[in-house]
């Protein structure tokens, strides 16, 4: 921890627990030749034990002192250094096949979220932790208060799977939330059916506009009655009520 006071800004809350480190990189496995990257590795809890496992490794960071810092402790032969923004930043520069990890800063890990799940097609698999209140949302199932406009596009994209628990004192300084890892591993092209992803990013975004309110008010202006009627989908379920098929279902409706 010496010598780097975490940032707010940055929202850098660095991970001191060993176990769950060693959870972590056990849970993620990588082979010695594997593209791995790892955003926001901070003062290199992760990036330490993942250099004993692959050849070379990839960081995001945005950071400058803690990129100095990095460029100070490894070669680049060993260490990537990619300096910016996760949130701009494009994954695909790196190749493919993409082993992606981190620990996501809090304060942005939904729009992360988003943009990293553009790169489904790229990655094979992702391994984040992340304010156990999100993983929660990310992995419900439709019904429940959880279940919301994060939970149908990344389960659309991928499958998820919650692994690991984590509590606040395995950090410095010490979050006021749990924390959950959560792994994403991209579904085949052949089982993501939206004729257009883009209209059905829009949909389910109006959809959750307002969650108390009945999909036929949400969804006034793009589904009718009649549409209602065709896809056999009550209008007057709630946007909770309904499962990732069938809104991919009224996507390709407005589609053809």
């Amino acid at each position: 921890m010496k010598g780097h006071v975490a940032r707010k800004r940055f929202g850098q809350n660095f991970l001191i627990d060993q176990g769950i480190i060693g959870a972590i990189v056990s849970a993620i496995n990588p082979a010695r030749t594997d593209t791995v990257v790892e955003i926001g590795p901070g003062l290199g809890a992760i990036t330490i034990p993942l250099l004993e496992r692959v050849d070379r490794l990839h960081v995001v960071e945005i950071d400058r002192d803690l990129i100095a810092r990095l460029k100070k402790q490894h070669t680049p032969e060993r260490l990537s250094i990619h300096e910016g923004d996760a949130l701009a930043f494009d994954f695909a520069s790196i190749g493919s096949d993409l082993r992606l990890v981190g620990n996501l800063p809090y304060n942005i890990s939904t729009p992360l979220l988003f943009h990293l799940a553009s790169y489904g097609q790229q990655v094979r698999d992702m391994h984040f932790m992340l304010q156990k209140e999100v993983v929660e949302r990310m992995v419900a199932e439709p019904g429940c208060a959880d279940y919301g406009r994060l939970s149908v596009m990344l389960q659309y994209s991928f499958w998820l799977e919650w692994l690991i628990d984590v509590p606040p004192e395995s950090f410095d300084p010490p979050p006021k939330v749990d924390s959950a890892v959560v792994r994403l591993i991209p579904k085949p092209p052949e089982q993501i059916n939206a004729r257009d992803p883009e209209r059905l990013s829009a949909l389910v975004q109006a959809a959750f506009a307002q969650r108390r309110k009945m999909l036929r008010n949400n969804l006034k202006g793009i589904l009718d009655d009649a549409g209602f009627a065709a896809l056999d989908i009550a209008p007057t379920l709630r946007p909770e009520d309904l499962p990732v098929e069938d809104y991919v279902r009224i996507a390709n409706y407005l589609t053809n």
